[in-house]
């Protein structure tokens, strides 16, 4: 920013700067036909409306610094006639006000420029986090503070259920709190404070979480189920949550003391030899923080090698019995479903064979004959017979076409008894039906 007195008056122009730092307020004269300059004056006018001398520069008695500026401001030039721009080397607050250069020429006169100084303070920001503790009520759980011209906004970034408290004092100071009952669900979560100020692109973050101390909840592992004895390594661990994390732990057995052989670092206990069957029971840890000290209790069955192996044997035997009586079943089911669709087909066989062929004529025999002796009655008796039993195949063999096809029926490819209204019925226990 740079505005000339050219022999004529200037409005005011704006200015902002930041406290703690360097700034210039410039002003330059240019100098018409023969004028000359006899004197450069700075001075400031405060919004209470007091004016102040700060600085001057004589043709003859050169530069003075007025009280309260003694130190804090000089000319930028060492020529200030030329370039009369003044700097302030460190930028208060309270230098907020309008500033005047006036230039005194001869014979020209007297020309003023003024300067409209804005000074803004970056903010400066903090957040003070609280421990809450479960259990406790509604309270404050974080304060966040900032200072700063102009006077900040605060924020608060999260996703907490709670409520905010905004305030400020006389001393341009802010503060904002965040209130909300502690439950152990909160801890860890996000609460962040936003500082919001002109000066600044994008709000500043105070990053924060929230601190909730609660108690532990110890939990006995490492227990496997197959604990037998005479393993090796074996141990257990006492995983606990809790906050602050609990460093105290305490193991015992519930009843009786901690068998020999037994080491414990910590949350872990360590058994340094084989398992014995002695080593049973109830082991119980204890995790201790500042919110308590909780206990957890895990059983410890040990069974021998010989029970062990049996258990084993036994779930294998019973799985493979099941597993054989299963196939078994399957196997039968198919076996017996083939053997009746074959006897079927062979029945359907018979009967399709046995309608086709009419029944042979009966051979009926009058007496052996008398001609040519006992050999020709032998061959007649012999050759009767033979006649006689052929005949008594087929008519056999028709009387059971014939009851087949009375008392059963062929139907989807199996032979069916017909239904009877004086028939018998035999069940598979013996029963009459």
């Amino acid at each position: 920013l740079s505005t000339s007195v050219c022999g004529e008056s200037v409005q005011p122009v704006g200015l902002r700067t930041f406290a703690d730092e360097e700034t210039r307020l410039p002003c330059e004269f240019k100098v018409q036909d023969e004028s000359k300059v006899v004197q450069v004056t700075w001075s400031r006018e405060q919004q209470d409306g007091v004016k102040e001398q700060i600085i001057t520069n004589h043709m003859t008695e050169g530069i003075q610094e007025f009280p309260g500026f003694v130190g804090r401001v000089r000319f930028e030039s060492l020529d200030p006639f030329k370039d009369s721009a003044l700097l302030i080397l460190s930028t208060k607050e309270s230098d907020d006000a309008t500033y005047t250069c006036h230039i005194s020429t001869f014979p020209s006169g007297n020309f003023e420029k003024q300067i409209r100084l804005t000074v803004w303070r970056i903010p400066i920001a903090m957040l003070e986090p609280v421990i809450l503790e479960e259990g406790q009520t509604f309270r404050v759980a974080a304060t966040c503070r900032a200072v700063g011209l102009p006077r900040p906004e605060l924020s608060w970034d999260t996703d907490l259920l709670g409520q905010t408290q905004n305030k400020s004092s006389e001393d341009k100071v802010i503060s904002s709190t965040f209130l909300l009952h502690p439950l152990r669900s909160l801890n860890g979560r996000k609460l962040d404070c936003l500082v919001w100020h002109p000066a600044l692109e994008n709000p500043q973050r105070l990053s924060n979480t929230l601190v909730v101390h609660f108690p532990p909840n110890p939990e006995v592992v490492g227990y496997d189920q197959n604990w037998s004895v005479g393993r090796i390594g074996a141990g257990l661990r006492c995983e606990s949550g809790g906050n602050p994390r609990p460093q105290n732990f305490t193991w015992n057995r519930k009843g009786k003391s901690l068998p020999e052989g037994v080491t414990v670092e910590g949350n872990r206990l360590f058994f340094t030899r084989p398992l014995n069957k002695t080593d049973e029971g109830v082991y119980e840890c204890e995790a201790k923080n500042s919110m308590g000290a909780v206990r957890a209790e895990f059983n410890v069955d040990i069974p021998g090698k010989l029970e062990a192996s049996f258990n084993n044997l036994l779930i294998i035997i019973v799985g493979g019995a099941t597993g054989g009586l299963v196939v078994l079943m399957v196997i039968i089911i198919i076996l017996v479903n083939r053997h009746h669709r074959r006897r079927n087909r062979k029945l359907k066989r018979e009967l399709t064979e046995r309608k086709d062929q009419s029944p042979p004529p009966l051979s009926i025999s009058s007496g052996p004959q008398r001609e040519g002796g006992m050999e020709k009655e032998g061959w007649g008796q012999r050759e009767g017979v033979t006649e006689g039993e052929e005949g008594d195949c087929t008519s056999n063999s028709y009387q059971i076409s014939e009851a087949l096809s009375n008392h059963f029926q062929y139907s989807n490819g199996f032979l069916r008894p017909k239904p009877h209204p004086n028939a018998i019925l035999l069940h598979p226990r013996g029963q009459i039906i």
